[in-house]
């Protein structure tokens, strides 16, 4: 049987909490994971094949550009190594230039916007609604922000 292969990237912290939360569906899956780099991540990659971004928060924007442009040709490189079918998401920057690439490579993006979020959209979410090929909302009351989101429930 030929498995689809799936590109799972998110940001650290509750995005890749909730992007761990899938880990179910991995084992129907040739499944790599994609996230930054820090003290957390490392254990993981014990766990699960995995690359590594830099970390890169936005509060020095001078750092974070130079970090984010970084990211976006590893993120290239990351993509062409694995050629994934499937990019799946529960978002933040790490994540937005890695859906466009896949766009560009005509592949399917499934973005699964952040349970905290109830009613308004996050910006990585925004970045992505557009092209996503499946666009998740965890709370109904998000179909007034992404009106052809489909409503999961909760992956938690």
């Amino acid at each position: 049987m030929n498995q689809k292969k799936l590109l799972l990237i998110s940001s650290v912290g509750g995005h890749l909490t909730q992007l761990l939360q899938l880990e179910p569906l991995f084992k129907h899956y040739h499944y790599h994971i994609v996230t930054e780099k820090c003290t957390i991540t490392k254990a993981l990659k014990d766990k699960y094949p995995m690359s590594t971004l830099v970390y890169g928060a936005r509060n020095y924007l001078f750092r974070y550009i130079f970090k984010f442009s970084f990211n976006m040709i590893k993120a290239l490189c990351i993509f062409l190594r694995r050629r994934p079918d499937v990019i799946i998401t529960t978002g933040a920057h790490t994540a937005v230039p890695m859906c466009y690439i896949a766009k560009l490579f005509r592949r399917k993006i499934i973005f699964i916007e952040s349970f905290a979020k109830t009613d308004s959209p996050t910006l990585s979410g925004k970045l992505v609604y557009p092209i996503a090929d499946l666009f998740i909302i965890q709370w109904k009351s998000m179909k007034k922000v992404y009106p052809k989101a489909v409503y999961g429930g909760s992956i938690y």
